[in-house]
């Protein structure tokens, strides 16, 4: 069983390797049957090919049309596997708001992010991507969210998280902000005053969770993007 387990996700990193979206969920399907974790068919299997996606971007051997193609495979895969995803009990109905800042349209990893936290029972409002920072006081004022994630690939956008923050504050608003991102770090979390940074969507879940457990520790969100922060560094403000 291990064996197969084993060629199981290796077959789903290809698969998304290969922009194969029928394979992608065609090895989900057979993920499901032979009774694999699907949290950990996406983790160590479809999001695993996207890291390795990432290398050939960085490396100029796929360029953007090749990373909507290979987004697309993990998406259907991810889609047959959603509905086998244990559902938690509701957090004491938390809410969070997500979203990525002004000025970066790279959503993929905020995507994957969100599907595990809703899976954990959180209650989610998706912003989208390239969010205007009042965009995300307001909707955290309006629904008195619990949480907001902040998500940048981009090094030109990472300054309006610590606006986005700072504008929280002088709402009076309470939320918890958690960031994330390719080129951010614990230390510019810390920097800007947000409450956690997680460094991939596995460790998403267990790092909300702790925001409301009042366990103060380099908390992460780092969002599993996969273009490179050197190639996007011209992004629209």
């Amino acid at each position: 069983m291990d064996t197969d387990k084993y060629e199981i996700l290796n077959n789903l990193a290809q698969a998304v390797v290969e922009m194969g979206a029928t394979r992608a969920a065609e090895l989900a399907a057979e993920a499901v049957q032979n009774k694999i974790d699907p949290y950990e068919a996406i983790i160590d299997g479809l999001a695993r090919g996207m890291d390795k996606v990432n290398e050939l971007f960085e490396n100029e051997e796929y360029f953007v049309p090749e990373i909507l193609l290979c987004a697309d495979a993990m998406y259907a895969g991810i889609e047959v596997l959603r509905p086998h995803l244990s559902k938690e009990n509701a957090w004491n109905k938390k809410k969070i708001v997500i979203g990525v800042v002004k000025g970066d349209t790279h959503d993929i990893g905020k995507n994957l992010v969100k599907i595990m936290l809703d899976n954990a029972g959180f209650e989610m409002h998706d912003l989208g991507r390239n969010v205007p920072y009042a965009k995300f006081v307001d909707t955290a004022g309006e629904l008195n969210a619990d949480l907001v994630c902040l998500s940048t690939l981009m090094t030109t956008t990472m300054d309006g998280m610590q606006v986005v923050i700072e504008d929280l504050k002088k709402a009076g608003i309470a939320s918890r902000v958690m960031v994330g991102g390719g080129p951010l770090s614990p230390g510019f979390a810390r920097n800007i005053g947000a409450d956690g940074y997680a460094k991939n969507a596995a460790e998403a879940v267990r790092v909300a969770k702790n925001l409301f457990q009042n366990i103060h520790v380099p908390l992460t969100f780092k969002a599993p993007e996969f273009v490179s922060v050197r190639k996007n560094q011209g992004g629209e403000r």
